[in-house]
């Protein structure tokens, strides 16, 4: 795919490309149902892992030969994405078969459409502490040619620090939802480093959340198939087919590490950062941890 890479422009305060945005009035005008569930999170902060987990949690036991003959992104469609002469995301969503269906995006709250909030869905938004998710998030903008040009790290640091990202500030994104879900008892706020501490809990509370129940069995094979290495090994969850990626620059599961982060950053770039993650995170009590 040589298509040209997109620039960013600011769109109702938040940067985007027009990739998310070629489609906003579909996006705006979706009709939610009141058994989606709906994925939320920044980029590059466990959307595929999170939504193969929730599509084994929903399916598995019902319609087991989806999981060898139907890649996740067309399990669970990206809403906003438009690509012609690709469907949609929108029309990706309105043509899925299951009940519930499952469905990913990566706006920011204030961008969710109205009727997912009129129906009272179930939303379940990962977060990722900044700091490896900017390292992950140059890492894929570096292989997705259907992402903005990165530049150098250096430069591309300063740049999340700014919120000159696709999709906008981190810190604004992590916070707005967090503080949505105070108030919003359909919101489960769950954390990569968490899910990378212990997967089974973390299942353990999505099913609890989703008011499924597992057997101990079940559960124990969905933490198999979900483990990092088996997942990058697996051409329904590693994009292996997606022509936009460039595997020859990195994979799209990379690591899925926490702490990564220590291997890109300076002293002076890590103490830089956290004198100004400290201001921008002054006024929530959202905490995250950089290691575990």
């Amino acid at each position: 795919m040589d298509l040209p890479r997109p620039k960013l422009f600011e769109f109702h305060g938040v940067y985007m490309t027009h990739y998310f945005t070629n489609n906003w009035e579909e996006v705006q005008n979706f009709k939610a149902r009141p058994d989606d569930i709906l994925i939320a999170t920044y980029p590059k902060a466990g959307t595929t892992w999170v939504s193969y987990i929730l599509d084994l949690i929903c399916f598995r036991e019902t319609c087991p030969e989806r999981e060898k003959s139907i890649p996740v992104s067309d399990r669970v469609p990206f809403l906003e994405f438009s690509c012609p002469p690709e469907p949609s995301g929108t029309e990706k969503t309105d043509s899925l078969q299951t009940f519930p269906r499952i469905i990913k995006t990566h706006l920011p709250v204030q961008f969710i459409p109205k009727s997912f909030w009129e129906q009272n869905c179930r939303i379940v938004y990962v977060a990722r502490n900044a700091k490896d998710n900017v390292v992950s998030f140059f890492h894929f903008d570096q292989m997705e040619k259907l992402q903005p040009e990165p530049g150098d790290w250096s430069s591309y640091l300063e740049r999340f620090k700014e919120g000159k990202m696709l999709y906008g500030s981190w810190y604004d994104h992590v916070c707005g939802w967090w503080e949505k879900k105070q108030t919003n008892s359909k919101i489960h706020y769950m954390f990569y480093e968490d899910l990378v501490e212990n997967t089974g809990r973390e299942i353990e509370r999505l099913c609890s959340f989703l008011g499924l129940s597992k057997s101990k069995e079940e559960k124990a094979n969905i933490i198999r198939s979900v483990h990092f290495d088996i997942m990058k090994a697996n051409p329904m969850t590693n994009q292996s087919d997606d022509p936009s990626l460039d595997f020859s620059v990195s994979q799209f599961l990379r690591k899925g590490k926490v702490g990564d982060w220590r291997n890109h950053f300076t002293v002076a770039q890590n103490e830089q950062f956290d004198e100004d993650y400290k201001q921008k995170m002054k006024n929530t009590t959202l905490q995250f941890r950089t290691q575990i």
